[in-house]
């Protein structure tokens, strides 16, 4: 088995273990190899340094997720594409806004925005009902 460094068209990069190089291109060809963050099949070996022992606080790279988590991290994506369609986005004014609605003062709907972590502790607090949404790595480049 031969482990290779890889890298997506969306700079993600991550590992594979193949039989051989061959084996890795073989699988590529046919679409099998694809990056466990954002699904792309544009995929290619990055540079690989020589194997060097290396301190256990590396950070670890994704390895490959198997069908099932593939599939919930794209319903989770998806999920996510949804509410943010479907609501206002309201930027820093999240918690004002939240309020407003919460005690009638607004307009009834979905919204949207940032919020500190303090600001979010007091809208629980008082009892108003909020959720983080999740953000992929794809959203934070």
């Amino acid at each position: 088995m031969i482990r290779f460094s890889l890298l997506c068209d969306k700079d993600h990069e991550f590992e594979g273990w193949f039989s051989s190089s061959k084996d890795f291109d073989g699988q590529s060809e046919r679409g099998l190899v694809e990056c466990p963050v954002c699904g792309s099949k544009q995929v290619g070996k990055a540079l690989m340094a020589p194997a060097v022992a290396v301190s256990r606080e590396d950070t670890p790279r994704p390895l490959a997720m198997d069908p099932e988590k593939r599939e919930m991290m794209r319903k989770l994506r998806d999920m996510v594409q949804t509410v943010k369609q479907n609501s206002e986005d309201v930027g820093d004014r999240f918690a004002d806004e939240a309020r407003k609605i919460h005690h009638g003062e607004a307009e009834a709907r979905g919204i949207i925005g940032h919020a500190s972590s303090d600001d979010a502790k007091s809208l629980i607090e008082e009892g108003i009902e909020i959720a983080p949404l999740p953000e992929f790595p794809e959203d934070l480049s």
